[in-house]
């Protein structure tokens, strides 16, 4: 099973708390989603390989530490994971960015993929999906199969907030792609909505509600 890692900062924390906040405006919201996902993503790359190579610093040489790999990519869900990617990238230059999109098949409920760019030499990157929720988590388990089956590196998923089910759901289905959240909220209610959450992200982000 797949590791499930809560970032319990108390800067996340206190920034999650702002974000939840039903008078957070869009501009405020949208600063926040950056923010956070700056923070998360100091955790997110804690594992990242380095190997040593010679500088020279203005006293002498010497030996110092840096990425063994930068070959990364940060894949965003479309819409709401839009929020998350420039803060990832702000602190990932080198990294590739793609983009997934997914919507819910009225039919089977199920989402669908209507569009999918990903970096050409994606199978030679570790992919980080960014979505703020993980809901029912269907969403993440399409997107998780499409990184996949396009042969990438690795996989880790990264969320704001996560309710159990999805977390449940998700993991059953990618028992190889670790979970990053800011918090496990208590439930979803009838209507698939994160309780207490935070509203719907794409909306609060976009100003489109």
């Amino acid at each position: 099973m797949s590791n499930l890692i809560v970032i319990d900062h108390p800067l996340v924390q206190h920034k999650l708390s702002m974000l939840r906040d039903k008078e957070t405006g869009a501009k405020a919201f949208r600063e926040l989603v950056t923010e956070l996902a700056m923070l998360m993503a100091y955790e997110v790359t804690r594992n990242l390989e380095l190997k040593e190579v010679e500088i020279q610093t203005p006293v002498c040489r010497a030996t110092a530490r840096v990425l063994a790999n930068e070959k990364l990519a940060v894949v965003p869900i479309l819409r709401a994971g839009l929020g998350m990617a420039d803060g990832m990238m702000n602190l990932l230059p080198n990294a590739k960015m793609g983009h997934i999109g997914l919507y819910r098949n009225p039919d089977t409920l199920m989402p669908t993929s209507y569009y999918c760019k990903l970096p050409p030499d994606v199978e030679e990157r570790d992919v980080i999906i960014v979505d703020p929720m993980l809901a029912t988590g269907n969403s993440a388990i399409e997107a998780a199969r499409i990184v996949k089956d396009a042969k990438a590196k690795s996989a880790r998923l990264v969320c704001l907030i996560a309710a159990p089910e999805g977390v449940k759901a998700m993991q059953d289905a990618h028992p190889d792609v670790d979970i990053y959240v800011a918090n496990v909220d208590e439930r979803l209610n009838d209507h698939g909505y994160i309780v207490p959450g935070l509203g719907d992200a794409g909306d609060r982000l976009f100003g489109t509600k």
